[in-house]
């Protein structure tokens, strides 16, 4: 039996201890973006969590499991944006400093909110490469614990307990749709998912301008990203060596929406649901559009990642669909 870097286990574990500090996010439906998806939809509101995101489940788990001398001196990270304000909320909740480093073209919006959780944030170049290489010197300076966006068993382990939530709010699911880029939210809901409901379907949802999850799955091995180009700015990191794993063995599939249909499905979401999302929060959406079901009329759990959007921006975005 393949051992992955989290289990079911951990991951109700993990609920266990951020349950007293994360929202238990709501179900909803819409009978107008059901017809246009050709299904039965519960759409999972992560971006009613904390932050904005689901990101806040992985980081309060992780920054609730440190030691005192580990927390004393603080998390640092690299992140566009929210598990940035993730682990600065966590952070400032357990009263110990939080580092981030952003690229420098991360949303305002985003910039702002990790500000106002107390963190202190350093800019670099929008690479990975200068990224790492500044989290890096920022650990050396402060000796913080790193926490990484994605690829960590305790975040992993903390994303996970969505799926725990979703399946309890909607057993009946047949389908789990989620947003897929650095992999820790899809990884960590196709091993509760698959160790709850063997039978359940995970299927990734991925920007056509970040295709690195689409493209290791066809190709059987991880294929990198490498110069990612789209709106969905959340989505624009590769797998990480411990998400990809899970992503191979246990995601069914991983479905490619562009911009123009992520952007449609924006405009659907708030205009016929009252949702407000961001870009990579609408793509799991955007994907159940695209999809034809193999079985008619599945029901399907479709999870909103995250609602971080710049309000000055919308109609920008929408007029691209």
């Amino acid at each position: 039996m393949t051992h992955y870097a989290t289990n079911l286990e951990a991951i109700r574990e993990a609920y266990e201890r951020i349950s007293h500090v994360v929202h238990r996010t709501p179900i909803q439906t819409s009978t107008q973006l059901d017809q246009v998806a050709d299904t039965k939809i519960w759409f999972k509101c992560e971006h009613l969590q904390k932050v904005g995101a689901f990101k806040f489940r992985g980081a309060s788990n992780v920054v609730l499991g440190l030691s005192e001398q580990q927390a004393a001196a603080g998390v640092v990270t690299h992140s566009s944006g929210n598990h940035a304000q993730a682990l600065a909320l966590a952070a400032k909740q357990r009263g110990i400093p939080a580092y981030i480093v952003m690229p420098s073209n991360a949303p305002q919006v985003k910039q702002d909110a990790v500000e106002s959780y107390g963190a202190t944030i350093t800019l670099c170049e929008p690479t990975l490469e200068a990224r790492e290489s500044t989290a890096n010197q920022v650990m050396e300076e402060t000796g913080a614990t790193f926490i990484h966006p994605y690829d960590h068993p305790g975040i992993m382990a903390g994303q996970g307990t969505v799926a725990l939530e979703l399946l309890e709010q909607v057993p009946e699911l047949d389908v789990i749709i989620a947003p897929v880029g650095g992999g820790g939210l899809l990884s960590g809901i196709a091993i509760a998912a698959k160790a709850l409901k063997p039978t359940i379907r995970v299927v990734g949802a991925e920007p056509a301008g970040a295709d690195d999850a689409y493209q290791s799955k066809v190709n059987n091995e991880f294929v990198p990203q490498t110069s990612p180009n789209t709106i969905a700015d959340g989505l624009l990191t590769s797998l990480g060596e411990l998400t990809w794993p899970v992503v191979r063995d246990l995601v069914d599939e991983i479905v490619v929406v562009n911009d123009a249909q992520i952007a449609y499905a924006m405009r659907l979401m708030m205009e016929r649901g009252k949702l407000l999302v961001e870009p990579s929060g609408a793509v799991s959406y955007a994907a159940a559009v695209k999809m034809r079901f193999e079985e008619p009329h599945p029901r399907v759990g479709c999870v909103i990642s995250g609602g971080n959007i710049n309000l000055t921006r919308i109609s920008e975005l929408l007029d691209l669909a």
